[in-house]
């Protein structure tokens, strides 16, 4: 390293936060004031309270429930394709044969 370039570094630098919480760390400050800390932070504690003034967390489990009730209606092609044949499987099936003399209709029922 070069020297009288870099900083002094303080290994026991005071932090001391507005809740009256204080520690030690390591910084290139000797002391720090800051005004939240993980003793009084919200998030931390616990007591943090969501404030949605534009009614985002509405909005979007509104989004994510009106998605699933249209998923169950919106199948995909796959889906669409077998429930149809499915459907032409169990119709009765019309052959036409064809005589010399006539032409007769023969009805198949399948199950």
């Amino acid at each position: 390293m070069k020297n009288n370039i870099h900083p002094k570094y303080y290994p026991n630098c005071k932090v001391s936060c507005v809740c009256g919480n204080t520690f030690l760390t390591g910084s290139t400050e000797p002391e720090i004031r800051v005004e939240l800390c993980s003793v009084c932070h919200p998030f931390y504690t616990g007591k943090q309270k969501l404030v949605d003034t534009a009614r985002r967390v509405e909005k979007f489990v509104a989004k994510v429930n009106a998605k699933k009730t249209v998923s169950k209606t919106n199948r995909g092609k796959k889906v669409k394709r077998a429930a149809r044949a499915k459907i032409k499987a169990k119709k009765e099936v019309v052959v036409k044969t064809k005589d010399f003399k006539r032409i007769t209709q023969v009805k198949l029922n399948k199950k």
